[in-house]
C-alpha cells in the first residue's frame, strides 16, 4: 500500500486559486496581502494539512524560521520537576505550530560555568531568529549577557527584575503572593510560615516579599523562625515541613513558594498523622498538574505560563528579520486556585 503523498505548494495554490508566490508570502506572514486571499489560503493549508519545507523555506529567505526556547535543564536535582518545564514548551509550541515555525528545545544547566559559550556556540550554529530565556536563566546576568552580544532578539521571562535594555514577560509574583497570605489570614491562620525558593530564582524571590506583604496588611508580625529555606525540589519541601512541624508551638498554615515544595509539605503532614487541612492549611504556587492531582488538592497561585511563553515566542516571530533589539515589558496577572488544602485555622 503507498503511503500518502505529502501536499505541496502547487497543491495548496490549486485548492486555493491563487499563485505559488501567494501561498508563500502567507506562509512567511509578509504584509500587502488581502486578508481573504490570506484566509483562503489558510483554509487550503489546513484542509491539505500542508507544512512548508523548512530548509527550502529558510534558503529563499534568507531566514531560519525557527526559535529557541532556552530553561534550566532540571536532570541534575534530586528530584526534578517536569511540570514547569511541559507548560514553558505548551506554549511556545502552539505559537510556533500556529505561525508555520519550529522550535528548538535546549536545557542549559544554570550551575554550569562555560553556560555563556555554550548558547553562543548554540547560536552561531542554528541562527535562530530569537531566544526565549526561562528564569532562573533569565536573571544571570552573563547569560543574557552572551545572548545579547550575538545581536540575536531575546525575550526573558520572569527575570524578577526589568531591564530598560530588554523584552521580558513576567507575572505579578509579589503581588499574588501577599493575596495568598492575606487569604490565609482571613481564614483566622496567625502562624503562617513559608517556604522559600531557589535563591538564583529572583522571580521566585518576590513571592517572599510578597509573603511578608502579606502578613503586614493583616496586622500579623513577621517572624524569621516561620521561614525555612527550599530549592524548588519536593524533598525540600518535605525538609522544611519536617522542622516547621517539630515545633511545640507549630504553624497552622503554610505557603510554599512553589507547588513541589507544597507536596512535600502535605506528604510529611500525613506521616506525621496531621490533618490537612483540619489542622494544617498548605498553599503553593504555580498550579502544575501535580496540584490537582495530590490530595486533598492543593489551594495555589495559577501562574500563566504557556500564555506567558506563547506570547514570548509571538513577540519573536512578529519581529523577525526586523534586526532591531527588543525592548519593554508586559506582565501577566496570576490567580488564586482555592482547593481543598486549605481551611479555617483549628482552634
Amino acid at each position: 500500500m503507498n503511503a500518502k503523498r505529502r501536499a505541496t505548494i502547487d497543491d495548496v495554490a490549486q485548492l486555493a486559486g491563487v499563485s505559488i508566490k501567494t501561498v508563500s508570502r502567507v506562509t512567511n506572514r509578509e504584509p500587502n496581502v488581502r486578508e481573504s486571499t490570506r484566509e483562503k489560503v489558510q483554509a487550503a493549508i489546513t484542509k491539505l494539512n500542508y507544512r512548508p519545507n523548512i530548509s527550502a523555506r529558510s534558503l529563499a529567505s534568507l531566514r531560519s524560521h525557527f526559535i529557541v526556547l532556552v530553561y534550566d535543564d532540571p536532570s541534575p536535582y534530586d528530584n526534578p520537576s517536569g511540570g514547569y518545564i511541559l507548560r514553558l514548551q505548551q506554549g511556545a509550541l502552539r505559537a510556533c505550530s500556529a505561525n508555520n515555525y519550529e522550535l528548538l528545545i535546549h536545557p542549559g544547566r544554570a550551575r554550569k560555568r562555560d553556560l555563556a559559550l555554550e548558547l553562543k556556540s548554540l547560536i552561531e550554529r542554528a541562527r535562530p531568529e530569537g531566544i526565549i530565556l526561562a528564569a532562573p536563566l533569565s536573571n544571570i546576568p552573563k547569560v543574557v549577557d552572551a545572548i545579547s552580544s550575538t545581536g540575536t532578539p531575546l525575550v526573558q521571562l520572569s527575570p524578577g527584575k526589568d531591564s530598560a535594555n530588554r523584552y521580558s514577560i513576567s507575572t505579578n509574583d509579589r503581588e499574588i503572593s501577599a493575596e495568598m497570605t492575606r487569604y490565609l489570614a482571613s481564614l483566622g491562620h496567625q502562624r503562617i510560615a513559608f517556604i522559600t525558593g531557589h535563591r538564583s530564582h529572583k522571580a521566585v524571590g518576590n513571592r517572599f516579599l510578597g509573603y511578608k506583604d502579606g502578613l503586614r496588611q493583616s496586622g500579623l508580625k513577621f517572624f524569621e523562625r516561620l521561614v525555612r529555606d527550599g530549592d524548588n525540589s519536593i524533598a525540600s519541601g518535605e525538609a522544611a515541613a519536617a522542622e516547621l512541624l517539630d515545633r511545640k508551638s507549630r504553624p497552622t498554615a503554610i505557603f510554599a513558594a512553589n507547588d513541589d515544595m507544597a507536596a512535600g509539605v502535605i506528604r510529611i503532614a500525613a506521616s506525621k498523622d496531621i490533618d490537612v487541612p483540619g489542622q494544617l492549611s498548605v498553599a503553593g504556587c504555580d498550579d502544575i498538574s501535580i496540584a490537582r492531582h495530590i490530595f486533598p488538592a492543593l489551594t495555589t497561585i495559577r501562574q500563566p505560563l504557556a500564555t506567558m511563553t506563547e506570547r514570548a515566542a509571538c513577540v519573536l516571530i512578529e519581529d523577525a528579520g526586523n534586526g532591531s533589539a527588543l525592548h519593554g515589558s508586559e506582565v501577566f496577572p496570576a490567580s488564586l486556585q482555592i482547593r481543598e488544602s486549605t481551611g479555617p485555622a483549628p482552634d
